[in-house]
């Protein structure tokens, strides 16, 4: 099945309007970051149109989602816009890419994670696996919603990253040597 990742988002986000203006925003960049981390790696064979696709559709969730900071005025806690996009995808046919809406939030959060912190989410390992996962989860934690127009230092990303606790911090540090 071909993929044409902005006919999905403009699917979803239908409006021209501020949300979608921000997802595809943020999305672009994150989708960039990763990119430019893959052409750095060539040695990785990895699959620079897959990155470019899932990259831009990481987040195609978010309108589900209550976060009226970036004009989402969905029913569901921010946390749960990963595995709703992810449901979005599977049902495009695209499981490949769902993988890494599931997989993207933190740094990915282990099942250990999502139970002892109670999160609203289904209770399975969500860490991301492939090499092309890795690259986009540590793309996007370079960018923010809110601030669409700078990139964080890898200082800001990690304290960014505090708050979902050390598992997500030691994945960070290892992408870090891994990848820049």
């Amino acid at each position: 099945m071909q993929m044409d990742a902005l006919a999905i988002i403009n699917k979803y986000y239908p409006e021209e309007n501020e949300l979608k203006h921000i997802l595809i925003t943020h999305s672009r960049a994150v989708a960039n970051k990763a990119l430019e981390i893959a052409h750095r790696h060539p040695e990785l064979k990895l699959d620079l149109d897959f990155i470019e696709e899932a990259a831009l559709l990481h987040d195609i969730g978010i309108f589900l989602t209550d976060a009226e900071g970036i004009h989402c005025y969905g029913e569901n806690p921010y946390i749960c816009h990963g595995y709703l996009g992810a449901d979005l995808m599977r049902a495009e046919g695209f499981p490949r890419h769902a993988l890494v809406c599931e997989r993207h939030t933190g740094a990915g959060l282990s099942l250990e994670e999502i139970e002892r912190q109670n999160l609203p989410i289904p209770h399975r390992d969500m860490r991301p696996v492939t090499l092309e996962e890795q690259i986009i989860c540590f793309a996007d934690k370079f960018f923010s919603k809110t601030k669409l127009d700078k990139e964080k230092s890898v200082e800001k990303a990690l304290k960014s990253l505090l708050k979902h606790g050390d598992e997500g911090v030691k994945r960070f540090e290892q992408w870090c040597e891994q990848f820049l």
